[in-house]
């Protein structure tokens, strides 16, 4: 006896599925093409959707650019994360993704590299990145530096600030590019964030108690 065949159609993705299948496949477009070149046209076709499909989810490319923004600031910076009790160290490591596979750590950066070039000549590049990168990211850092203050972790210091210097001092050498960049290998720009982390938290460190 032949099992019977369900009736009807597949079952379809979800929105949110499809969203983040989209922003997958519009990612790899953009990195091909860069900003210029990718189409709404271009991306339906890569995803092999209708455009009233990919309009729908995504009114405008600019939509669909901070959406890809933002779904690739959560490689850079795993925040917010559920509370833990790890050394400060530590947990700044892993909230920098220090522990990233290096084709991950390719990808993210390829993206952010080329975004950041593309954005002299597309105000709204950089407009996303402020949006749904760089503003989000310095919130979420800032609340959690705020909480290690209130557990006494760190000592008292404006918290925004403090993740400001942060992030400048992890990102330059993660993200930017430098004379000689070829010889600086991915375990060189780890290495030297974990050390930007030791000098940033000693500078923190709450005072020794008094004898």
């Amino acid at each position: 006896m032949h099992a019977t065949r369900p009736r009807g159609r597949p079952k379809q993705r979800s929105d949110a599925e499809e969203r983040q299948r989209i922003i997958a496949l519009a990612c790899e477009f953009f990195l091909d093409v860069g900003y210029g070149g990718t189409t709404m046209d271009g991306v339906a076709a890569r995803c092999g959707i209708s455009k009233k499909t990919l309009y729908r989810l995504f009114p405008a490319k600019t939509d669909l650019f901070r959406a890809m923004v933002a779904d690739n600031r959560r490689t850079m910076l795993a925040l917010p994360r559920p509370p833990e009790d790890l050394p400060l160290a530590q947990a700044l490591a892993a909230i920098f993704r220090l522990d990233i596979e290096e084709p991950d750590n390719n990808e993210r950066l390829a993206f952010i590299r080329l975004a950041m070039a593309d954005s002299d000549r597309y105000p709204e590049i950089a407009e996303a990145i402020t949006l749904e990168g760089a503003e989000p990211a310095l919130r979420l850092l800032t609340t959690w530096m705020t909480h290690q203050q209130e557990r006494g972790a760190l000592r008292p210091f404006p918290p925004q600030t403090a993740a400001r210097m942060l992030m400048d001092m992890v990102f330059g050498v993660l993200v930017k590019r430098f004379p000689g960049d070829d010889l600086l290998t991915r375990e060189d720009r780890f290495a030297h964030a974990r050390h930007c982390i030791d000098v940033f938290l000693h500078g923190l460190a709450p005072p020794a108690p008094l004898d």
